[in-house]
Protein backbone atom coordinates (compact mmCIF):
# COMPACT_ATOMS: atom_id res chain seq x y z
CA UNK A 1 0.00 0.00 0.00
CA UNK A 2 1.30 3.56 -0.67
CA UNK A 3 0.96 6.34 0.88
CA UNK A 4 2.27 10.06 0.97
CA UNK A 5 5.16 10.88 3.03
CA UNK A 6 4.61 12.64 6.34
CA UNK A 7 6.22 14.82 8.79
CA UNK A 8 6.52 12.92 12.11
CA UNK A 9 4.70 14.69 14.65
CA UNK A 10 6.93 16.81 16.93
CA UNK A 11 9.99 15.38 15.03
CA UNK A 12 10.50 18.00 12.70
CA UNK A 13 11.39 15.49 9.98
CA UNK A 14 10.14 12.91 7.77
CA UNK A 15 8.51 9.69 9.30
CA UNK A 16 10.91 6.44 7.50
CA UNK A 17 7.90 3.99 8.66
CA UNK A 18 6.38 4.79 5.13
CA UNK A 19 5.77 2.54 2.61
CA UNK A 20 7.58 2.67 -0.93
CA UNK A 21 6.45 2.91 -4.32
CA UNK A 22 5.37 0.32 -5.93
CA UNK A 23 8.20 0.59 -8.28
CA UNK A 24 10.42 1.42 -6.00
CA UNK A 25 13.01 -1.08 -4.70
CA UNK A 26 12.69 -1.84 -0.84
CA UNK A 27 15.25 -0.31 0.75
CA UNK A 28 15.77 2.43 -2.44
CA UNK A 29 16.32 6.31 -2.40
CA UNK A 30 12.30 5.98 -2.25
CA UNK A 31 12.95 5.94 1.49
CA UNK A 32 16.34 6.84 2.26
CA UNK A 33 17.72 10.07 3.48
CA UNK A 34 14.71 10.51 5.63
CA UNK A 35 16.84 12.59 7.89
CA UNK A 36 19.09 15.48 7.36
CA UNK A 37 22.28 16.47 7.99
CA UNK A 38 23.97 15.96 11.79
CA UNK A 39 20.75 14.79 13.35
CA UNK A 40 21.04 11.25 11.48
CA UNK A 41 24.44 10.77 13.02
CA UNK A 42 22.92 11.56 16.69
CA UNK A 43 20.40 8.72 15.98
CA UNK A 44 23.09 6.28 15.36
CA UNK A 45 24.79 7.74 18.13
CA UNK A 46 21.66 6.76 20.34
CA UNK A 47 20.53 3.25 18.89
CA UNK A 48 24.84 2.74 19.03
CA UNK A 49 24.65 3.68 22.74
CA UNK A 50 21.92 1.08 23.43
CA UNK A 51 24.17 -1.54 21.29
CA UNK A 52 26.84 -0.41 23.60
CA UNK A 53 25.16 -1.04 27.10
CA UNK A 54 23.44 -4.80 25.51
CA UNK A 55 27.10 -6.53 24.75
CA UNK A 56 29.02 -5.21 27.21
CA UNK A 57 26.29 -6.71 30.05
CA UNK A 58 27.31 -9.64 28.30
CA UNK A 59 30.77 -10.13 28.53
CA UNK A 60 31.24 -7.76 31.91
CA UNK A 61 29.35 -10.56 33.76
CA UNK A 62 31.37 -13.39 32.82
CA UNK A 63 34.41 -12.10 33.94
CA UNK A 64 32.69 -11.01 37.12
CA UNK A 65 31.31 -14.50 37.34
CA UNK A 66 33.53 -15.36 40.47
CA UNK A 67 33.05 -12.34 42.60
CA UNK A 68 29.78 -13.33 42.11
CA UNK A 69 29.61 -16.77 43.22
CA UNK A 70 31.89 -15.42 46.28
CA UNK A 71 28.68 -13.31 47.05
CA UNK A 72 26.64 -16.45 47.31
CA UNK A 73 28.48 -19.23 48.65
CA UNK A 74 25.63 -21.55 49.15
CA UNK A 75 24.84 -21.69 45.67
CA UNK A 76 25.99 -24.44 43.12
CA UNK A 77 27.89 -23.27 40.46
CA UNK A 78 24.68 -24.83 38.10
CA UNK A 79 22.67 -21.93 39.21
CA UNK A 80 25.23 -19.53 39.58
CA UNK A 81 25.55 -19.86 35.41
CA UNK A 82 22.19 -19.05 35.18
CA UNK A 83 23.36 -15.38 35.95
CA UNK A 84 25.15 -16.01 32.86
CA UNK A 85 22.95 -18.24 30.56
CA UNK A 86 19.28 -16.32 31.69
CA UNK A 87 20.50 -13.43 29.37
CA UNK A 88 21.76 -15.11 26.56
CA UNK A 89 18.54 -17.32 26.14
CA UNK A 90 16.43 -14.93 26.55
CA UNK A 91 18.11 -12.36 24.22
CA UNK A 92 17.99 -14.76 21.65
CA UNK A 93 14.71 -16.13 22.03
CA UNK A 94 12.94 -12.87 21.71
CA UNK A 95 15.09 -11.04 19.15
CA UNK A 96 12.52 -12.22 16.11
CA UNK A 97 9.03 -11.18 18.27
CA UNK A 98 10.58 -8.61 19.74
CA UNK A 99 11.46 -6.55 16.34
CA UNK A 100 8.14 -8.09 15.14
CA UNK A 101 6.50 -6.14 17.75
CA UNK A 102 8.26 -3.42 17.09
CA UNK A 103 7.21 -2.82 13.58
CA UNK A 104 3.96 -3.31 14.35
CA UNK A 105 3.85 -0.54 17.71
CA UNK A 106 6.52 1.77 15.91
CA UNK A 107 10.29 1.75 16.73
CA UNK A 108 10.85 4.44 18.92
CA UNK A 109 8.43 3.60 21.10
CA UNK A 110 9.29 -0.07 21.45
CA UNK A 111 12.98 2.02 21.65
CA UNK A 112 12.39 4.09 24.37
CA UNK A 113 10.35 1.08 26.52
CA UNK A 114 13.02 -1.24 26.22
CA UNK A 115 16.03 0.95 27.48
CA UNK A 116 13.49 2.07 30.30
CA UNK A 117 13.13 -2.05 31.11
CA UNK A 118 16.90 -2.24 30.78
CA UNK A 119 17.60 0.20 33.23
CA UNK A 120 14.99 -0.24 35.88
CA UNK A 121 16.18 -4.19 35.14
CA UNK A 122 19.84 -2.96 35.54
CA UNK A 123 18.91 -1.57 39.42
CA UNK A 124 17.72 -4.83 39.95
CA UNK A 125 20.35 -7.03 39.16
CA UNK A 126 22.77 -4.45 41.35
CA UNK A 127 20.14 -4.16 44.21
CA UNK A 128 19.57 -8.24 44.13
CA UNK A 129 19.28 -9.61 48.25
CA UNK A 130 19.30 -13.27 46.41
CA UNK A 131 20.17 -15.69 43.65
CA UNK A 132 17.20 -15.81 42.63
CA UNK A 133 16.19 -11.93 42.54
CA UNK A 134 19.48 -12.02 40.45
CA UNK A 135 18.81 -14.47 37.79
CA UNK A 136 14.83 -13.27 36.93
CA UNK A 137 16.36 -9.52 37.10
CA UNK A 138 18.55 -10.79 34.48
CA UNK A 139 15.46 -12.56 32.74
CA UNK A 140 14.12 -9.14 32.91
CA UNK A 141 17.37 -7.54 31.23
CA UNK A 142 17.41 -10.22 28.56
CA UNK A 143 14.30 -8.86 27.50
CA UNK A 144 14.75 -5.61 27.13
CA UNK A 145 17.76 -6.01 25.14
CA UNK A 146 16.48 -7.95 22.88
CA UNK A 147 14.33 -4.76 22.33
CA UNK A 148 16.30 -2.58 21.99
CA UNK A 149 19.15 -4.60 19.60
CA UNK A 150 16.89 -5.08 16.70
CA UNK A 151 14.89 -2.03 16.90
CA UNK A 152 18.02 0.48 17.32
CA UNK A 153 19.35 -1.11 13.80
CA UNK A 154 16.23 -0.46 12.39
CA UNK A 155 15.92 3.22 13.23
CA UNK A 156 19.44 4.23 12.11
CA UNK A 157 19.34 2.57 9.04
CA UNK A 158 16.76 4.58 7.17
CA UNK A 159 17.82 8.01 8.35
CA UNK A 160 20.90 7.01 5.67
CA UNK A 161 20.98 7.05 1.91
CA UNK A 162 21.82 3.71 1.02
CA UNK A 163 25.32 4.79 -0.08
CA UNK A 164 26.07 5.81 3.62
CA UNK A 165 24.76 2.70 5.57
CA UNK A 166 27.79 0.60 5.25
CA UNK A 167 29.70 3.58 6.93
CA UNK A 168 26.39 3.80 9.25
CA UNK A 169 26.45 0.13 9.93
CA UNK A 170 30.16 0.20 10.39
CA UNK A 171 29.94 2.54 13.31
CA UNK A 172 27.32 0.20 14.89
CA UNK A 173 29.73 -2.73 14.22
CA UNK A 174 33.08 -0.59 15.56
CA UNK A 175 30.41 0.24 19.18
CA UNK A 176 29.95 -3.56 19.03
CA UNK A 177 33.74 -3.83 19.16
CA UNK A 178 34.20 -1.28 21.41
CA UNK A 179 31.94 -3.33 23.89
CA UNK A 180 33.52 -6.77 23.49
CA UNK A 181 37.20 -5.31 24.09
CA UNK A 182 36.31 -3.36 26.90
CA UNK A 183 33.97 -6.30 28.46
CA UNK A 184 37.06 -7.86 30.23
CA UNK A 185 38.59 -4.66 31.57
CA UNK A 186 35.21 -3.48 32.84
CA UNK A 187 34.18 -6.77 34.05
CA UNK A 188 37.46 -7.14 35.88
CA UNK A 189 37.59 -3.49 37.29
CA UNK A 190 34.36 -3.19 38.16
CA UNK A 191 34.19 -6.61 40.30
CA UNK A 192 37.05 -5.92 42.08
CA UNK A 193 35.33 -2.87 43.81
CA UNK A 194 32.24 -4.61 43.66
CA UNK A 195 30.34 -7.22 41.17
CA UNK A 196 27.50 -4.99 41.73
CA UNK A 197 28.77 -1.99 40.31
CA UNK A 198 28.76 -3.78 36.64
CA UNK A 199 24.83 -3.33 36.49
CA UNK A 200 24.74 -0.14 38.63
CA UNK A 201 27.01 2.10 35.90
CA UNK A 202 24.30 1.10 33.53
CA UNK A 203 21.20 3.47 34.73
CA UNK A 204 22.66 6.81 34.49
CA UNK A 205 23.95 5.78 30.50
CA UNK A 206 20.18 4.84 29.92
CA UNK A 207 18.72 7.94 31.38
CA UNK A 208 21.05 10.23 28.79
CA UNK A 209 20.19 7.92 26.13
CA UNK A 210 16.30 8.29 26.93
CA UNK A 211 16.11 11.42 26.79
CA UNK A 212 18.30 11.72 24.21
CA UNK A 213 15.91 9.24 21.92
CA UNK A 214 12.61 11.33 23.26
CA UNK A 215 13.65 14.32 21.48
CA UNK A 216 16.31 12.81 18.36
CA UNK A 217 14.33 9.64 17.42
CA UNK A 218 11.72 10.33 14.83
CA UNK A 219 7.92 8.71 15.24
CA UNK A 220 7.27 5.87 13.41
CA UNK A 221 4.87 3.22 13.46
CA UNK A 222 2.50 1.22 10.85
CA UNK A 223 1.82 1.85 7.52
CA UNK A 224 -1.04 4.27 7.29
CA UNK A 225 -4.02 2.25 6.65
CA UNK A 226 -2.01 -0.77 7.12
CA UNK A 227 -3.49 -3.28 9.94
CA UNK A 228 -1.38 -5.86 11.68
CA UNK A 229 -2.60 -9.22 12.34
CA UNK A 230 -1.79 -10.68 15.62
CA UNK A 231 0.18 -14.11 15.38
CA UNK A 232 0.27 -15.30 19.13
CA UNK A 233 0.80 -19.00 18.52
CA UNK A 234 3.25 -18.43 15.51
CA UNK A 235 5.13 -16.26 18.52
CA UNK A 236 4.58 -19.11 20.66
CA UNK A 237 6.28 -21.47 18.51
CA UNK A 238 9.50 -18.85 17.40
CA UNK A 239 9.88 -17.93 21.33
CA UNK A 240 9.84 -22.25 22.32
CA UNK A 241 11.99 -23.35 19.50
CA UNK A 242 14.88 -20.84 19.43
CA UNK A 243 14.65 -21.01 23.39
CA UNK A 244 15.10 -24.97 23.54
CA UNK A 245 17.84 -24.55 20.37
CA UNK A 246 19.82 -21.99 22.36
CA UNK A 247 19.65 -23.85 25.54
CA UNK A 248 20.77 -26.90 23.90
CA UNK A 249 23.64 -25.24 22.75
CA UNK A 250 24.58 -23.20 26.11
CA UNK A 251 24.25 -26.00 28.45
CA UNK A 252 25.54 -28.55 26.67
CA UNK A 253 29.01 -28.09 27.78
CA UNK A 254 27.71 -28.66 31.63
CA UNK A 255 25.25 -30.67 30.92
CA UNK A 256 27.07 -33.49 28.39
CA UNK A 257 26.43 -32.95 24.99
CA UNK A 258 25.24 -37.26 24.61
CA UNK A 259 22.85 -36.51 28.24
CA UNK A 260 19.20 -36.74 27.44
CA UNK A 261 18.38 -33.14 28.36
CA UNK A 262 21.09 -31.50 25.89
CA UNK A 263 19.20 -34.18 23.31
CA UNK A 264 15.48 -33.37 24.61
CA UNK A 265 15.75 -29.70 24.30
CA UNK A 266 17.49 -29.93 20.61
CA UNK A 267 15.20 -32.56 19.50
CA UNK A 268 12.59 -30.28 20.95
CA UNK A 269 14.06 -27.13 19.17
CA UNK A 270 13.98 -29.04 15.91
CA UNK A 271 10.34 -30.27 16.41
CA UNK A 272 8.68 -26.78 17.55
CA UNK A 273 10.83 -25.12 14.69
CA UNK A 274 9.59 -27.53 12.11
CA UNK A 275 6.05 -26.73 13.30
CA UNK A 276 7.08 -22.67 13.34
CA UNK A 277 7.98 -23.24 9.60
CA UNK A 278 4.56 -24.58 8.76
CA UNK A 279 2.66 -22.12 10.71
CA UNK A 280 4.24 -18.95 9.12
CA UNK A 281 3.84 -20.54 5.51
CA UNK A 282 -0.14 -20.63 6.27
CA UNK A 283 -1.22 -17.70 8.88
CA UNK A 284 -2.31 -14.76 6.63
CA UNK A 285 0.37 -12.26 8.95
CA UNK A 286 3.35 -14.50 10.38
CA UNK A 287 5.63 -13.35 13.11
CA UNK A 288 8.45 -14.27 10.48
CA UNK A 289 7.08 -13.42 6.92
CA UNK A 290 8.60 -15.55 4.32
CA UNK A 291 8.47 -12.95 1.91
CA UNK A 292 11.53 -11.65 4.01
CA UNK A 293 13.73 -14.68 2.22
CA UNK A 294 12.66 -13.62 -1.03
CA UNK A 295 14.74 -11.00 -0.96
CA UNK A 296 18.20 -12.59 -2.30
CA UNK A 297 20.67 -10.39 -0.51
CA UNK A 298 19.03 -10.18 2.55
CA UNK A 299 18.79 -14.30 2.67
CA UNK A 300 22.81 -14.56 1.91
CA UNK A 301 22.91 -12.02 4.59
CA UNK A 302 20.86 -14.16 7.24
CA UNK A 303 22.85 -17.46 6.33
CA UNK A 304 26.12 -15.48 5.88
CA UNK A 305 26.09 -14.04 9.58
CA UNK A 306 25.29 -17.75 10.74
CA UNK A 307 28.41 -18.88 9.30
CA UNK A 308 30.38 -15.71 9.92
CA UNK A 309 29.31 -15.85 13.88
CA UNK A 310 29.91 -19.69 14.19
CA UNK A 311 33.34 -19.38 12.51
CA UNK A 312 33.83 -16.00 15.30
CA UNK A 313 32.61 -17.90 18.55
CA UNK A 314 34.57 -21.22 18.23
CA UNK A 315 37.60 -18.77 16.92
CA UNK A 316 37.35 -16.85 20.40
CA UNK A 317 37.24 -19.49 22.20
CA UNK A 318 40.31 -21.44 20.96
CA UNK A 319 42.43 -18.61 20.90
CA UNK A 320 41.13 -18.61 24.83
CA UNK A 321 41.68 -22.01 25.77
CA UNK A 322 45.77 -21.68 23.43
CA UNK A 323 46.60 -18.55 25.62
CA UNK A 324 45.24 -20.16 28.95
CA UNK A 325 45.72 -23.57 28.75
CA UNK A 326 48.43 -24.54 25.96
CA UNK A 327 50.62 -21.50 26.63
CA UNK A 328 49.31 -21.18 30.61
CA UNK A 329 48.89 -17.38 30.17
CA UNK A 330 46.80 -15.89 33.03
CA UNK A 331 43.17 -14.76 32.31
CA UNK A 332 44.68 -11.44 32.40
CA UNK A 333 47.28 -12.11 29.94
CA UNK A 334 44.61 -13.76 27.39
CA UNK A 335 42.79 -11.15 27.23
CA UNK A 336 45.47 -8.55 26.45
CA UNK A 337 46.97 -10.66 23.96
CA UNK A 338 43.02 -11.31 22.00
CA UNK A 339 42.61 -6.91 21.85
CA UNK A 340 44.56 -6.57 18.02
CA UNK A 341 41.18 -8.25 17.26
CA UNK A 342 39.10 -5.96 18.74
CA UNK A 343 41.09 -3.25 17.61
CA UNK A 344 41.27 -3.94 14.30
CA UNK A 345 37.74 -4.41 14.02
CA UNK A 346 37.08 -0.94 15.24
CA UNK A 347 39.71 0.64 13.08
CA UNK A 348 38.74 -0.66 9.45
CA UNK A 349 34.52 -0.62 10.49
CA UNK A 350 35.12 2.95 10.85
CA UNK A 351 36.46 3.05 7.14
CA UNK A 352 34.06 0.60 5.93
CA UNK A 353 32.06 3.19 4.32
CA UNK A 354 35.12 4.19 2.10
CA UNK A 355 35.99 0.71 1.67
CA UNK A 356 32.65 -0.76 0.39
CA UNK A 357 31.98 2.54 -2.16
CA UNK A 358 35.38 1.23 -3.54
CA UNK A 359 34.60 -2.37 -3.63
CA UNK A 360 31.39 -2.79 -4.04
CA UNK A 361 29.19 -5.03 -1.01
CA UNK A 362 30.08 -8.45 -3.10
CA UNK A 363 33.46 -7.82 -3.30
CA UNK A 364 33.98 -6.41 0.51
CA UNK A 365 31.82 -9.48 1.72
CA UNK A 366 34.34 -12.03 0.24
CA UNK A 367 37.57 -10.28 1.09
CA UNK A 368 35.99 -9.79 4.17
CA UNK A 369 35.29 -13.24 4.69
CA UNK A 370 38.63 -14.67 3.42
CA UNK A 371 40.51 -12.86 5.85
CA UNK A 372 38.76 -14.09 8.49
CA UNK A 373 39.14 -17.82 7.07
CA UNK A 374 42.74 -16.68 6.74
CA UNK A 375 43.02 -16.04 9.95
CA UNK A 376 42.71 -19.45 11.68
CA UNK A 377 44.83 -20.67 8.60
CA UNK A 378 48.00 -18.76 10.04
CA UNK A 379 47.26 -20.26 13.36
CA UNK A 380 47.07 -24.05 12.09
CA UNK A 381 50.69 -23.65 10.29
CA UNK A 382 52.49 -21.28 12.43
CA UNK A 383 50.96 -21.44 16.32
CA UNK A 384 53.35 -23.37 18.40
CA UNK A 385 53.22 -25.09 21.72
CA UNK A 386 55.15 -22.76 24.16
CA UNK A 387 53.78 -18.91 23.08
CA UNK A 388 57.76 -17.11 23.15
CA UNK A 389 56.72 -15.71 19.46
CA UNK A 390 53.19 -14.49 19.77
CA UNK A 391 54.09 -11.58 17.29
CA UNK A 392 54.89 -14.21 14.47
CA UNK A 393 52.88 -16.83 15.41
CA UNK A 394 49.69 -15.47 16.45
CA UNK A 395 48.71 -11.55 16.39
CA UNK A 396 48.95 -11.44 12.60
CA UNK A 397 45.99 -14.15 12.17
CA UNK A 398 44.07 -11.88 14.89
CA UNK A 399 44.73 -8.65 12.87
CA UNK A 400 43.62 -10.90 9.72
CA UNK A 401 40.10 -11.80 11.56
CA UNK A 402 39.42 -8.44 12.78
CA UNK A 403 40.06 -6.80 9.22
CA UNK A 404 37.66 -9.84 8.15
CA UNK A 405 34.87 -8.55 10.96
CA UNK A 406 35.27 -5.46 9.76
CA UNK A 407 34.80 -5.58 5.97
CA UNK A 408 31.87 -8.24 6.73
CA UNK A 409 29.98 -7.03 9.16
CA UNK A 410 28.72 -3.89 8.48
CA UNK A 411 27.82 -5.71 4.27
CA UNK A 412 25.52 -8.21 5.54
CA UNK A 413 23.79 -5.97 8.37
CA UNK A 414 22.85 -3.76 6.08
CA UNK A 415 20.43 -5.58 4.14
CA UNK A 416 18.58 -5.39 6.84
CA UNK A 417 17.92 -1.79 4.74
CA UNK A 418 16.83 -3.60 1.59
CA UNK A 419 13.64 -4.48 3.10
CA UNK A 420 10.00 -2.31 3.66
CA UNK A 421 9.89 0.06 6.21
CA UNK A 422 7.39 -1.63 7.68
CA UNK A 423 9.83 -5.16 8.58
CA UNK A 424 12.90 -3.49 9.28
CA UNK A 425 12.90 -4.32 13.22
CA UNK A 426 11.85 -8.17 11.92
CA UNK A 427 14.49 -8.22 9.42
CA UNK A 428 17.09 -6.80 12.26
CA UNK A 429 16.19 -9.01 13.94
CA UNK A 430 16.24 -12.17 11.90
CA UNK A 431 20.10 -10.98 11.18
CA UNK A 432 20.51 -10.60 15.37
CA UNK A 433 18.84 -14.28 15.71
CA UNK A 434 22.02 -15.50 13.05
CA UNK A 435 24.50 -13.80 15.00
CA UNK A 436 23.22 -15.24 18.65
CA UNK A 437 22.64 -18.85 17.08
CA UNK A 438 26.00 -18.69 14.94
CA UNK A 439 27.94 -17.64 18.33
CA UNK A 440 26.54 -20.01 20.13
CA UNK A 441 26.56 -22.91 17.76
CA UNK A 442 30.42 -21.81 17.39
CA UNK A 443 31.28 -22.60 21.13
CA UNK A 444 29.38 -26.04 20.87
CA UNK A 445 31.17 -27.10 17.82
CA UNK A 446 34.42 -26.00 19.39
CA UNK A 447 33.87 -27.91 22.34
CA UNK A 448 32.70 -31.48 20.57
CA UNK A 449 35.98 -31.18 18.34
CA UNK A 450 37.87 -30.41 21.26
CA UNK A 451 36.36 -33.38 23.38
CA UNK A 452 34.65 -30.86 25.66
CA UNK A 453 38.50 -30.79 27.92
CA UNK A 454 38.83 -27.86 29.86
CA UNK A 455 42.47 -27.58 28.65
CA UNK A 456 42.31 -28.96 25.13
CA UNK A 457 45.85 -29.59 23.54
CA UNK A 458 47.33 -28.05 20.96
CA UNK A 459 46.43 -30.86 18.21
CA UNK A 460 42.96 -30.32 18.96
CA UNK A 461 42.38 -26.79 18.79
CA UNK A 462 44.11 -27.42 14.98
CA UNK A 463 41.19 -29.34 14.53
CA UNK A 464 39.35 -26.33 15.89
CA UNK A 465 41.37 -24.02 13.44
CA UNK A 466 40.20 -25.81 10.18
CA UNK A 467 36.38 -25.76 10.99
CA UNK A 468 36.68 -22.11 12.18
CA UNK A 469 38.47 -21.73 8.35
CA UNK A 470 35.52 -23.77 6.71
CA UNK A 471 32.53 -22.00 8.07
CA UNK A 472 34.36 -18.57 7.26
CA UNK A 473 35.26 -19.51 3.83
CA UNK A 474 31.02 -20.56 3.63
CA UNK A 475 30.61 -16.81 4.95
CA UNK A 476 32.46 -15.49 1.71
CA UNK A 477 29.90 -17.87 -0.35
CA UNK A 478 27.16 -16.26 1.13
CA UNK A 479 28.72 -12.75 0.33
CA UNK A 480 29.58 -14.18 -2.98
CA UNK A 481 25.28 -14.44 -3.41
CA UNK A 482 25.25 -10.44 -3.08
CA UNK A 483 24.62 -9.45 -6.42
CA UNK A 484 25.71 -5.37 -6.94
CA UNK A 485 24.69 -2.67 -8.75
CA UNK A 486 26.34 0.40 -10.18
CA UNK A 487 24.10 3.32 -9.72
CA UNK A 488 24.63 7.13 -9.19
CA UNK A 489 23.72 9.11 -6.94
CA UNK A 490 22.61 12.70 -6.33
CA UNK A 491 26.05 14.03 -6.64
CA UNK A 492 26.83 12.68 -9.95
CA UNK A 493 29.04 10.52 -8.42
CA UNK A 494 29.16 6.25 -9.12
CA UNK A 495 28.63 4.08 -5.99
CA UNK A 496 27.36 0.64 -5.53
CA UNK A 497 24.87 -0.88 -3.97
CA UNK A 498 23.44 -4.18 -3.12
CA UNK A 499 20.17 -5.12 -5.38
CA UNK A 500 17.54 -6.40 -3.62
CA UNK A 501 15.36 -7.26 -6.47
CA UNK A 502 16.90 -10.27 -7.11
CA UNK A 503 14.06 -13.20 -5.55
CA UNK A 504 14.57 -16.80 -5.31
Amino acid sequence: MTTPSSKAQGSGVPAPDTAPAPDAAPGSDATSDAVPGRRRWLILAVASAAQFLAVLDMIAVNIAFPAIGADFRSASTADLSWVLNAYTIVLAALLVPAGRLADAIGGRRSFLTGIALFGLASLACGAAPGLGTLIVARVVQGVAAAVLVPTSLSLALPAFPPRERATAVGVWTAVSAVAASSGPVAGGLLAATDWRWIFLINPPVVLLAWVAGLRLLPRTGPVHGERRRLDPLGTLLVLLGTGALTTACVEAADWGYGAPATLGFLAAGLVVGALAVAHVRRHPDPVVDPALFRTHAFTAAALGLLSYFLAYGSALLAATLLFTGVWGWSPAGAGLAVTPWPLTVLVVSMLSGRIVRALGERTAAIVGGLCFAAGPLWWLLLAGGDGAHYAVEFMPGLVLTGLGAGLYQPVMFAAAGLLPARQLSLGSGVLMMSRQGGSALGVAALVVITGGAARPGLDALRAGWVCTAVTAALAAVAGAALRTRVRTDDGGRRGSGTDPIRHH
